[in-house]
């Protein structure tokens, strides 16, 4: 009896080291995922933290961290992606309406061509995508920010 009380115990003990490492290298793979995220490497950022939230299930704690920051590498990558769309949403319309009242005026003349047809209907489609792609990143980014909220509570 006295033996597995004592095995018990030297048990605990080991576990309650490992428990602390286990911590303490959790944390330091935090810290990395914060550095590499305040560098601009998002994706890196993000593997860091997979990485962490695998290999270190039972660290609660700084798993809640890692999932506050995962939310605010996604947010800053979403924005800087939405940002991107934004330009060339704004470059694609230029070029559809420039397209458009060039074929309108071909058309009235009775000289639109093939070739133009097409152009403006890649160039619509072009500008479609994009506008589509705009709406998703905006919708991605409030449900961030719901999340985030969540999270605060």
């Amino acid at each position: 009896m006295r033996r597995i009380l004592i095995m018990t115990t030297a048990a605990l003990l080991m576990a309650g080291c490992g428990g602390n490492s286990e911590q303490q290298e959790a944390e330091t793979l935090l810290a990395r995922g914060t550095t590499l995220y305040e560098q601009g490497s998002y994706t890196e950022a993000l593997a860091t933290i997979d990485s962490l939230r695998r290999t270190y299930p039972n660290v609660v704690d700084t798993r809640k961290k890692a999932l506050k920051l995962r939310q605010d590498i996604e947010l800053k990558k979403t924005q800087e992606e939405l940002a991107l769309t934004d330009s060339l949403l704004q470059i694609a319309n230029q070029d559809y309406a420039q397209q458009q009242a060039k074929v309108d005026k071909d058309k009235a003349q009775l000289k639109a061509t093939p070739e133009e047809l097409t152009l403006l209907t890649r160039n619509r489609m072009r500008r479609d995508s994009l506008r589509t792609q705009f709406e998703v990143l905006g919708a991605k980014i409030r449900y961030i920010h719901q999340k985030q909220k969540v999270l605060e509570k």
